[in-house]
């Protein structure tokens, strides 16, 4: 066993060594346009509501809202679940079958013709998004190099944030004008996602997991060569790798790490964090155009709202973080994000017709400089063997906070006013940001064992 060990630390050191990215630039774009999926569907829900709303004659009925919960219960049980399965069966196979699933949820969603239907398919879609996105993160986190991490992972990012971008513009020239354009948003998405589940399988499995927990060192070694050959394509010769400073444990259930030092002191931490983050994030984006509508926008006008903010807000908020994310301390950069996100919400709050556009810019523009580097910083702080299991937790009962957004919202702006309720998701936001710039590690710059320390 000692003499695994010292074979594992070997590939982890020479993988940590590595200084830029390793794998053909194409694989960027594949990893992408899974996120590109994850962002489209998360928008296009919000954006089918109104016209699902008239269709099944529900007026506005609390099912509705209950619909849209399932699909993020489903999401957090996927988070885990197949998460917990990447950590025992590997990164690759795992990401194959969550955007199947995806694919199959989207296709179902586009052929609800009630709304039990349309839960039990939401069910499965928040299933496999919940899992894809733990594990594009985690598989992103776990190639790229420590010094450049948060822009490799925000580049990716930024490829993917042009689904929540263009979502609301498709949904615009869809919903209102066709009687099935809802059903043609969820369509698209499905085509993208059986896209994405093809292009998916040229992809590698991590080395690390190789290594760690899948006891393939032969296959890691193939990995490996194929990283470094490419890295000396790019720079030359790589700098030595330092094994010795590896620290390898014996293998055990990937959960059971999540419960001991230093672990589980993050995971309360991370796990608040996300809850209060997503009351706010899936109340905006899935209840504004509805809640628009209620007050006397017309469909078309409810989501051009969201639109404008988000065809520019996004990539905005992304690029910050591209040039921002590795050069400052990670938690630094989140909290600052947060409180972009609050002052989108204080304009939304008011009501007045100008600031409500500015509003929604500063929203889009505020989730696009947190959800990557937030996802980013939240891999980091588990160990390889409990990435993805560390992750889906945290990140699963986190959306148990977007589950009780997306309802609450409208109960708050019906019982006490609309800047109360926008007021509110937007305190919870930044209250998010402000436990990570407390008590959040410091992640920036660092390689992944060195973080567990």
């Amino acid at each position: 066993m000692v003499e695994n060990f010292d074979k594992v630390k070997d590939i982890i050191a020479r993988t940590n060594r590595i200084p830029v990215w390793s794998l053909p630039t194409a694989f960027l774009g594949i990893i992408g346009l899974g996120y590109f999926f994850t962002f489209y569907d998360i928008s296009d829900i919000g954006l089918a509501m109104p016209a699902i709303d008239q269709q099944f004659n529900l007026h506005g009925s609390i099912i509705l809202f209950i619909a849209l919960s399932v699909g993020l219960i489903g999401y957090a049980i996927g988070s885990y679940m197949i998460g917990s399965l990447a950590d025992v069966f590997g990164r690759y196979r795992s990401m194959i079958l969550t955007m199947a699933l995806t694919a199959i949820g989207s296709l179902g969603d586009a052929l609800s013709f009630n709304v039990p239907e349309l839960t039990i398919f939401r069910f499965i879609t928040g299933i496999g998004l919940g899992a894809d996105l733990n594990l594009v993160s985690i598989y992103i986190t776990e190639f790229a190099p420590a010094a450049v991490r948060g822009k490799i992972t925000v580049f990716t990012f930024l490829i993917g944030i042009f689904g929540q971008a263009v979502t609301p513009f498709i949904g615009y020239f869809l919903v209102p004008a066709f009687t099935t354009g809802w059903r043609w948003l969820f369509g698209i998405g499905a085509i993208i996602a059986f896209i994405a589940v093809f292009l998916r399988t040229e992809l590698p499995e991590s080395p690390r997991w190789l290594a760690t927990k899948g006891h393939n060192l032969e296959k890691a070694e193939k990995v490996l060569e194929m990283m470094e050959a490419t890295a000396k394509k790019k720079i030359g010769e790589l700098p030595e790798p330092h094994p010795e400073n590896i620290v390898v444990e014996e293998p055990k259930f990937p959960t059971l790490y999540l419960f001991k030092k230093p672990y589980s002191s993050r995971m309360a931490l991370l796990i608040s964090v996300w809850f209060l983050w997503y009351i706010g994030n899936y109340a905006f984006l899935g209840d504004a155009a509805s809640l628009l509508e209620s007050i006397g926008f017309s469909v078309a006008a409810a989501i051009l709202y969201i639109a404008i903010g988000a065809i520019i807000g996004y990539p905005v908020g992304a690029l910050i973080m591209l040039y921002t994310s590795d050069k400052y301390e990670r938690k630094h950069v989140i909290f600052a994000a947060t409180v972009v996100w609050f002052l989108g919400m204080l304009s939304m709050a008011t009501r007045i017709t100008d600031l409500l556009y500015f509003g929604s810019f500063l929203a889009a523009m505020g989730l696009g400089m947190y959800l990557q580097v937030a996802y980013t910083f939240t891999a980091e702080n588990y160990p390889t063997r409990a990435r993805s299991s560390g992750f889906g937790i945290t990140d699963g009962i986190g959306h148990g906070g977007g589950a009780l957004g997306a309802i609450l919202l409208p109960i708050l702006v019906a019982t006490y006013s609309w800047a109360f309720g926008f007021t509110f998701i937007g305190i919870t936001g930044l209250v998010a940001g402000l436990l990570i710039l407390i008590g959040g590690t410091k992640v920036s710059r660092r390689n992944l064992e060195d973080i567990s320390e």
